[in-house]
């Protein structure tokens, strides 16, 4: 007789784009799911591909072996833990709590800390690579934490992660190990709108920019990523620029405590707050292009119409 049982059950909490594409894959690992979001239709979808609904992050935690956290930043995570009806009220002694924000690292390990106390595991669990690597369960993670907690989250990593990074034996080092990540991605962003902006502005065929500079040295993943965006006028957000916002926001801070200078990524986060306070936030990440190209008198391409 063929065993059906779930490898593990996990409660996923947060179904947008990542988080979403997350429980899928773990679905489609035999893995039961338990999903709790604040917009019906996220938790809806995951119900009609096998999984099941919970209102509320200790509803879907209690009976949980692993409880992954993907929600936007750390004040989010610390609700869904130890807000009203969090998570942590029902966990079982011996679950682990995968923290999927990306946050200070500092941070990190008060909220490991503070779990911890209360038997239960904490891995610090930031991920990369967007929505589509997400529902292939290919994600990047950063992780850090006890042998114990990977040990539990194993089934679910393995059912998430392209690449899992295993960074050290305590929380923070996996946030701290984000953090670089998005220093240079924001710059990189940033960098690449300032870049094609400029194109536009010397009249240059934009879409021949694109085609040199992605073969040149001058290339790097997020222009090759964010440019077409721009190229297509389509400002959806993969990747928000109030997201930016955030985690350069963070990097300002870190490198404040430890007397240390990032000018560079000091003067990105100027730019994606330019493009937030300009009503942008909700924006993808490159209409940071609109700002440069507000100050230089030029006109993007629009959006192509059906």
């Amino acid at each position: 007789m063929t065993n059906t049982s779930p490898k593990a059950t996990a409660a996923v909490i947060g179904l947008g784009s990542m988080g979403l594409g997350m429980a899928l894959s773990l679905l489609r690992e035999g893995i039961a799911v338990v999903g709790c979001d604040v917009v019906a239709a996220s938790v809806e979808k995951l119900v009609a591909a096998g999984g099941k609904a919970a209102t509320t992050p200790a509803e879907a935690a209690r009976g949980a072996d692993v409880v992954i956290s993907v929600v936007v930043n750390a004040a989010q995570t610390e609700g869904v833990l130890f807000g009203p009806n969090g998570a942590a009220e029902t966990m079982a002694p011996g679950a682990v709590f995968v923290s999927a924000a990306t946050m200070d690292p500092e941070i990190a390990r008060r909220l490991a800390t503070r779990l911890e106390a209360t038997r239960r595991l904490y891995l610090d669990a930031p991920i990369s690579g967007g929505a589509v690597k997400a529902a292939a369960g290919q994600l990047t993670i950063l992780a850090s934490g006890s042998a114990a907690a990977f040990a539990k989250a194993r089934p679910a990593l393995d059912a998430m992660a392209g690449k899992l990074y295993e960074l050290g034996d305590s929380a923070g080092t996996g946030a701290a190990f984000k953090m670089i990540n998005q220093l240079l991605a924001g710059v990189h962003i940033a960098a690449a709108c300032e870049a094609i902006t400029l194109a536009a502005r010397q009249g240059l065929d934009l879409r021949k920019v694109y085609e040199v500079i992605t073969a040149s040295a001058g290339n790097s993943w997020m222009f090759e990523n964010r440019v077409p965006h721009v190229l297509d006028g389509d400002y959806s957000p993969r990747s928000a620029v109030d997201i930016f916002v955030k985690d350069l926001g963070i990097i300002q801070d870190m490198a404040r405590g430890a007397k240390y200078p990032v000018p560079v990524a000091a003067s990105a986060l100027q730019m994606f707050l330019a493009a937030s306070g300009s009503g942008l936030g909700r924006e993808d990440d490159s209409a940071v292009a609109k700002i440069y190209a507000r100050l230089a008198g030029v006109a993007l391409p629009a959006a192509t119409k059906d």
